[in-house]
């Protein structure tokens, strides 16, 4: 693609992404790795949700979550998903969509143990997405979990991972006029060589 230069250049979209996200870490107020991830349920019905954004691998994008929680079972029940990353002080966008796997071994016990302790206990401490009849059992339940499990606690059998592996990403950069540029890599199966068109505005 012979007009795809700045911003946009070069052969992996990995890298493009991860340069884009470098670059929001250093003029986005709050998050700029958060993401509106999309999945769907058992009818189709579709649903939203603000998410963080954990890693950019070589080939995949990986966020954290309780497997209990309703997106968790949704994307298992998929085995798919998307999400879009925007930045409003850069006026870009990337959107993802792809095939999903889980992430529970040793990466997730790492990402896990990296977090504070208060949040290492609350992810024990919380039945995701179920009803709470008050913020008073929930601080009941850090209470006991904290009790249990002590400083050092483990990560929950029921917590980790899941990793996208894109079949497109879309690059999309704020033009003069609403001219904006977009590019679209895309592909069919994660082992074939991508594709890429640039899109109109």
């Amino acid at each position: 693609m012979s007009d795809r230069s700045g911003i946009f250049a070069g052969n992996d979209p990995f890298v493009i992404a991860k340069a884009w996200l470098d670059e929001a870490e250093g003029s986005e107020l709050n998050d700029p790795n958060a993401i509106a991830l999309s999945t769907v349920d058992a009818d189709g019905m579709p649903n939203a949700r603000m998410v963080l954004l954990k890693d950019i691998e070589d080939d995949a994008f990986v966020f954290y979550t309780n497997y209990g929680s309703r997106k968790a079972q949704e994307v298992e029940q998929a085995g798919k998903a998307a999400f879009v990353m925007h930045w409003k002080s850069l006026r870009r966008q990337v959107r993802v969509r792809g095939l999903v796997e889980k992430e529970d071994g040793p990466q997730a016990d790492d990402y896990y143990n990296s977090r504070s302790l208060k949040s290492r206990l609350g992810a024990w401490a919380s039945k995701q997405s179920q009803p709470l009849d008050s913020r008073g059992t929930l601080m009941a339940e850090v209470a006991t979990v904290t009790a249990r499990e002590g400083i050092n606690p483990k990560r929950p059998p029921f917590w980790g991972g899941f990793r996208i592996r894109p079949l497109e990403i879309e690059f999309w950069a704020d033009g003069a006029f609403r001219l904006h540029d977009r590019f679209r890599w895309y592909r069919s199966d994660i082992h074939e060589e991508w594709k890429i068109d640039r899109l109109y505005p």
